[in-house]
C-alpha cells in the first residue's frame, strides 16, 4: 500500500520499537504514548479497517493484542487497560491501516475515553436491534 507508515514498519522501511510479531500480526510501541507501554497491534496485510479484515485476521490481531496486554500488565501493573480500535476519521482513526491500541491506564492519568450516554425507548431499541440482526 502506497504511503502507509504501518506497511513501511512491517517491511522494515520505517523504524519501530517492535514488541511482538507473528506471521500475520505486529505489535510495537506507539511513538506518541498516552502512558508508558501504550502499544499498537496490527495485521501485517494492509487493511484499512476492522471490517475489511477476514475473521481469521481479526482473531489473530486480537489474540496478539491479548498477549501484549498481558505483558503490559506484568511489567507496568496498571490499574486497568483500554483496548481501542477506531474505524474511519470520524471515529478518530489517524493512520488508515487497521490497528488496536493497548493502553495501560492509571487512576490519576488524565486520559479520558468517554462519550455522553444516549437514550433509547423500547420501540427504538427494538427497531435498531432488528435492523442489525437482519444485516447479520
Amino acid at each position: 500500500m502506497a504511503d502507509c507508515v504501518f506497511c513501511d514498519i512491517v517491511a522494515g522501511d520505517a523504524p519501530a520499537y517492535r514488541l511482538h510479531e507473528t506471521d500475520r500480526t505486529l505489535a510495537f510501541l506507539d511513538i506518541e504514548p498516552l502512558n508508558p507501554g501504550h502499544a499498537l497491534v496490527m495485521p501485517k496485510p494492509h487493511r484499512e479497517t476492522l471490517t475489511e479484515m477476514d475473521e481469521d485476521l481479526v482473531a489473530d490481531t486480537f489474540r496478539s493484542a491479548r498477549v501484549v496486554a498481558k505483558a503490559i500488565e506484568t511489567v507496568f501493573d496498571p490499574d486497568g487497560l483500554n483496548l481501542l480500535q477506531a474505524n474511519g476519521e470520524a471515529a478518530g482513526q489517524e493512520v488508515f491501516h487497521a490497528h488496536v491500541h493497548v493502553l495501560p491506564r492509571y487512576e490519576d492519568d488524565d486520559v479520558e475515553v468517554s462519550w455522553p450516554a444516549g437514550e433509547l425507548t423500547e420501540a427504538e431499541a427494538t427497531e435498531v436491534a432488528e435492523k442489525i440482526q437482519s444485516a447479520l
